[in-house]
Formats: structure tokens, C-alpha cells, sequence
């Protein structure tokens, strides 16, 4: 019998089924900036979607920490124990100084904003289900397993998200992980190696980290990008192999990892996509979805650059202007005639791209 969780207390169905916490930001006496990551980039993306009137701080969902009991239904005891080592930490987020800090500060300060953007991932699965879709503005630690994280990655809340889903939601038993950050997803993929019921999408950069050979077994459908791919290229393998995928297996659920590093100019991730490809992929990601009516659950995962925070922003009002996200469709799918014609104009275009 699964164990008592907050996570999967229901949301007030006023709300959108985006979920936040201010505690997502790392904010640390500047050390934050020692990382090439933006440490407050959740929270520019809400206020710039506050700034277009697209939700307000009561109308979203609150994320909640994840506990130490929701955290062992995939992790171990060993590994949770190790984080109570600054060093550990330190290695895993890639902060060197963090090192010699006393871990309760680094508790705080660092893996606290973590467990809560893991127990948003945990909450949004449940409402990605219940209303069709759902966004985590954080999440997407897509390089940690049950026992090892790194690549700032210290809890495996895509593996976490499923694994409730499959024990506590009756008729949730096959998921589609869609991971389009720049990074191959290594975590999620050494979790589910031998599990048949999760079939993995992998689209990434080659040659970066993490190049693990081992995790690249459990991946379904492998598509490797080289240095410097842009986006007429990108959308069209993006476009053709989620179509494949879900026309493989129809899911109960996607998760998708909408990491923003294949944004040209992004430090780690080596790629040359655009702003408005980013967005564009978001949307055929959505589509795909919603036509065939599958719950998609989205995570925004890795993206390095100061402009990053206003693309997922745009992505997301882009989502919302096309009617593919939405709060009244929200609890009624996808059968939304609005959608299913917009769905049959954009197959259009994209037929179109491809023969250009």
C-alpha cells in the first residue's frame, strides 16, 4: 500500500495546473553565479507570464517539498544518506565551494529548492492526468538515478513522477519519456533499463555529457544530433519521431523534458536552435498529445542562459493562444474542436516545412 504523501492532495480546481513555489530559487551570497546556470530562472518565467496576465500567484499550484518517504519510493537509503555530505553536493550541482559549507546550509540553501521542484514534478504528474496537461515551472533532473546524481541533478523526479503515477493512479501503467534537453537523460533511462512499461525518447547533443553508453540501452528511440544543429533540422527529426513514438505505443501519460539548452549560444549544450524553434518544439510536443488525447506532463529542465527564462514563458503563452493548454479545456481533454481543427492546419505546415 503506497505510503501517505501531501503530493497527491487535490489541487483547487480554480487553479491552472502549473506549478511553482518561490522556494524553487537557489539564491546563495552570489554563489549561485559560480554555476553557469541561471538559479532564478523559475521565477522569471512566472512573472513574466504574471506580466501577460496569464496566471496570478493564486491561481497556480504551490509546489510542496518532496519528503524523505516520497523520495525513497525510487531512491535508496545509501544514496539520500550520501547528500548529507557537503562534498557530495558539491560534485553533484557542479559549485565547487559548496564543499565547505556545513550541510545544513547546503540543505537549506541548495537541496531544499530541489526537493521542491521534485515534489512539483510528483504533483504535476497526478494533475497532468487529471486535467490533461500540466507544467512544472522546475524539475526535469533528468542525469539522477535511484543511487547516483550529477550534471545538477540530485533527485530523479521524472523516474518519481512515474513511479507514483504507476502505484497510486489506476490506469496509469505505460508512460512515454519525450527528452528533448541537449543532454542525453541518463537517470530516468538507468531506472527504467529493464521496464518494459516506459518507453524513452532521446534526442541530444552527441558529444557532450554525459556520453553514458550503459544508460543508451534503454533508450527506444535514439536520435544524435551533431555540434551546432539548427532548427529546420531539429523540428523536422523532433516533429518525426515523437509522431513515431506515439504511433509505437499510445502512452497513459507523457513526460516531457523541455530543456532550453539547445538554445544557439548555450554554453553546455552545442546545439544552434532559435527562440522561435524552442517554442515551435514545445508546440509540436504538445500537439502530438493533445490530438491523440495522452495527459502530457512538462518539466523544463536544462537551458544555461540569461534569456532562457523569457523563451519557456513565451512557449507557454504560445501553448495557450493556439488553445492547446488551457484552463477550462483543462478538465475536459483534448476534445476540444478548436484544437482538433488547429491540429489538422498545423500537420499542414509542417508537411510544408518538410518539403521545403
Amino acid at each position: 500500500r503506497p505510503h501517505r504523501t501531501e503530493l497527491y492532495e487535490d489541487a483547487p480546481s480554480a487553479c491552472w495546473p502549473i506549478v511553482y513555489s518561490p522556494d524553487y530559487n537557489i539564491t546563495f551570497m552570489g554563489l549561485e553565479k559560480l554555476h553557469p546556470f541561471d538559479a532564478g530562472k523559475w521565477g522569471k518565467v512566472i512573472n513574466f507570464l504574471k506580466e501577460e496576465k496569464l496566471i496570478a500567484d493564486d491561481l497556480i499550484v504551490q509546489a510542496r517539498e518532496a519528503s524523505d518517504e516520497d523520495l525513497l519510493v525510487v531512491h535508496t537509503r545509501r544514496y539520500l544518506n550520501k547528500l548529507k555530505w557537503s562534498f557530495v553536493v558539491a560534485t553533484i550541482t557542479e559549485i565547487p565551494p559548496v564543499a565547505f559549507l556545513p550541510n545544513f546550509v547546503v540543505q537549506r540553501k541548495v537541496l531544499k529548492p530541489l526537493r521542491t521542484q521534485t515534489g512539483g514534478t510528483i504533483m504535476a504528474g497526478k494533475l497532468a492526468v487529471d486535467r490533461g496537461w500540466a507544467i512544472n515551472v522546475g524539475g526535469g533532473f533528468h542525469h539522477c538515478s535511484s543511487d547516483k546524481g550529477g550534471g545538477f541533478c540530485a533527485y530523479a523526479d521524472i523516474t518519481l513522477a512515474i513511479k507514483f503515477l504507476f502505484e497510486r493512479v489506476p490506469g496509469v501503467s505505460k508512460a512515454t519519456i519525450i527528452d528533448l534537453d541537449a543532454h542525453q537523460g541518463n537517470g530516468h533511462e538507468r531506472d527504467f533499463m529493464d521496464d518494459h512499461r516506459v518507453y524513452i525518447m532521446d534526442v541530444y547533443n552527441r558529444y557532450i555529457y554525459p556520453g553514458d553508453g550503459f544508460a543508451k540501452r534503454a533508450i527506444k528511440r535514439k536520435v544524435e544530433l551533431e555540434w551546432g544543429t539548427e532548427d529546420t533540422e531539429y523540428l523536422q527529426k523532433v516533429h518525426t519521431h515523437v509522431e513515431g513514438a506515439l504511433n509505437e505505443l499510445k502512452p497513459d501519460v507523457i513526460v516531457y523534458n523541455a530543456g532550453t539548452d539547445i538554445l544557439d549560444g548555450d554554453p553546455l549544450g552545442g546545439l544552434a536552435v532559435s527562440p522561435q524553434g524552442i517554442v515551435k518544439r514545445d508546440e509540436v510536443v504538445f500537439k502530438a498529445a493533445r490530438s491523440r488525447r495522452i495527459p502530457i506532463l512538462m518539466v523544463t529542465s536544462g537551458g544555461y542562459q540569461k534569456r532562457t527564462a523569457r523563451i519557456i514563458a513565451d512557449s507557454i503563452l504560445n501553448l495557450h493562444n493556439l488553445g492547446l493548454i488551457d484552463k477550462e479545456l483543462a478538465s475536459g481533454g483534448a476534445g476540444n474542436p478548436k484544437v482538433e481543427q488547429m491540429i489538422r492546419d498545423s500537420a499542414k505546415d509542417l508537411n510544408n516545412l518538410s518539403l521545403q
